[in-house]
């Protein structure tokens, strides 16, 4: 026999005195309910224990709107789905009837009280759901659409005497044309009339319909200009493709982001693929991208219509392959510079109007141009004489001008200058080359001057020492007339003797004149 019996049998050995039951240090007289140890245990016990004190606690909640738990015979239990309604319907009870016991203790005998019916669950499946309820949209009061439907007459007018009213009426066509602004397109907000008897004469609403067309049509154009065109920062879907590929194909890595931009390119940091065993693959590639749009190049033809690689293919009607032939000029020029060993970026390959190149930085961080570092003045002597010489390799070996030379297009890495932005670069035989040199020696010549450097030239002496030209004029002038003299010679020779440039064989060498 178990304790709790023991426990409970023990008053009944027999009946005591009368005081016994009054002494304060008797056995008390209660007698214990007995009940197991499973019955102790169990959750249905302890559950209705807990209602218990729930109802004694909250008497005016009405706890009927629990319910109990679906049970029947004809339910499918076998059934994982019906079982999980089953559980989420008992779950939304217990959680509806704990909102109402919250709201009950909050608000109390207050007159302003709070609900909290807008957290309560509305499960399809609860059957104490009403189910007359209807969307608020549909009572509301339509003033545009009739409540029954009405046909117009083939008469097209409808009463008799002083009550006729035919098709051409204010109202009637007011309200027409209010409801037909319903089929404009999304985009035009013509806002929300419900409630208001609205009327718009013939006049406004053609007037609004046109207007609505030309937002339309406006909006259709700007979508099509900024599919078809490389934004700042960002590439169009056909650049967007062949990085794509270029990532797919195992060439690049990884594509991280934009690390510079300009009013004709974008560039951006790429981390190189596999090298295979004819192309080699740098650790980290620049990929420039040049942008789509024709505005930026609209003044820059007279860079390609006069060069002899180019000249026969470039076409002023057709001003799109511009873009193209800009992208294949700057590959040309940087391989006529690396093959003069020139340090610049190295070209790894071209597709389309994207060219990829050897990064110049390290570790994400581009080197900084020649405008931006502060270098000593060791340093700044090293340079110009560096950049003399280039300047002076870059017109007699590779047969280049730079035609855009300055303190924003050289960088400064590893102890010496690296030039980039070599696309524009053209011939000296070129009609205006003579005067992009001239400009170049006057950026270089009032950087360094402006540095510090005592030894740097004046425009006029650095372009005599690196065009080898022996022009004397005293005053600048004189001297471009003299330069502008030379390049129209130049090109009353061509002209009169009819010289036509051949395609030449490999980049770097000098081009060949037949007869």
């Amino acid at each position: 026999m178990d304790s709790v019996g023991v426990a409970a049998a023990a008053p009944d050995a027999g009946p005591g005195p009368a005081w016994q039951s009054k002494c304060p240090w008797g056995a008390p007289s209660t007698t214990s309910i007995s009940c197991s140890l499973a019955d102790v245990m169990s959750e249905q016990l302890a559950k209705e224990l807990q209602l218990e004190e729930e109802n004694a606690a909250f008497p005016d909640v009405v706890a009927a709107a629990e319910g109990p738990f679906i049970t029947g015979e004809d339910i499918d239990t076998s059934s994982d789905l019906m079982l999980a309604q089953m559980l989420q319907m008992e779950f939304d009870r217990e959680y509806d009837a704990q909102l109402r016991r919250e709201e009950k203790k909050i608000n109390g005998d207050s007159k302003v009280s709070i609900s909290f019916e807008n957290y309560r669950k509305v499960h399809p499946y609860d059957s104490d759901s009403s189910e007359d309820e209807v969307d608020w949209q549909d009572t509301r009061h339509d003033p545009y659409r009739a409540d029954k439907p009405t046909t117009t007459p083939r008469r097209g007018f409808i009463g008799k005497g002083k009550d006729i009213t035919t098709k051409h009426d204010e109202v009637v066509c007011g309200r027409k044309n209010t409801a037909r602004m319903e089929n404009f397109a999304p985009e035009f907000q013509v806002g929300d009339g419900i409630g208001m008897d609205l009327k718009l004469s013939n006049q406004v609403f053609n007037a609004l319909k046109q207007h609505a067309y030309s937002e339309e049509r406006r909006s259709a154009r700007l979508h099509e200009k900024k599919e078809h065109s490389t934004a700042e920062k960002a590439v169009d879907p056909k650049t967007r493709l062949l990085l794509y590929k270029m990532v797919n194909s195992g060439m690049l890595e990884t594509i991280t982001g934009c690390i510079s931009t300009g009013k004709e390119s974008v560039v951006f940091h790429a981390y190189g693929g596999n090298t295979t065993e004819d192309k080699v693959i740098p650790p980290e590639c620049a990929i420039k991208v040049f942008k789509t749009t024709l505005n930026e190049f609209k003044n820059r033809d007279k860079y390609i219509k006069d060069d002899y690689r180019f000249k026969d293919r470039f076409s002023k009607l057709n001003p799109r392959k511009i873009i193209r032939m800009w992208a294949e000029k700057e590959m040309h020029n940087l391989t006529r510079m690396q093959n003069a060993g020139i340090p610049c970026p190295q070209v790894v390959i071209l597709k389309k109007h994207v060219l990829v190149m050897s990064f110049i930085g390290q570790d994400q961080v581009p080197a900084p141009k020649l405008k931006d570092v502060t270098l000593s003045s060791e340093d700044m002597k090293k340079a110009y004489y560096q950049i003399l010489n280039m300047m002076q390799q870059l017109y007699r070996e590779c047969n280049l001008v730079h035609a855009d030379l300055s303190e924003y297009n050289m960088l400064w890495h590893d102890g010496k200058v690296w030039l980039i932005d070599v696309s524009q670069s053209v011939e000296p035989t070129h009609p205006h080359g003579l005067e992009f040199l001239f400009r170049d020696c006057r950026n270089v010549s009032q950087f360094f001057q402006k540095g510090g450097v005592a030894e740097a030239l004046n425009e006029r002496e650095l372009f005599n020492a690196v065009s080898g030209l022996n022009i004397t004029a005293d005053n600048e002038v004189d001297f471009q007339a003299e330069i502008e003299a030379l390049e129209k010679m130049n090109e009353d020779h061509v002209q009169n003797h009819g010289k036509k440039l051949s395609t030449f064989s490999s980049d770097g060498d000098p081009p060949i004149y037949d007869e």
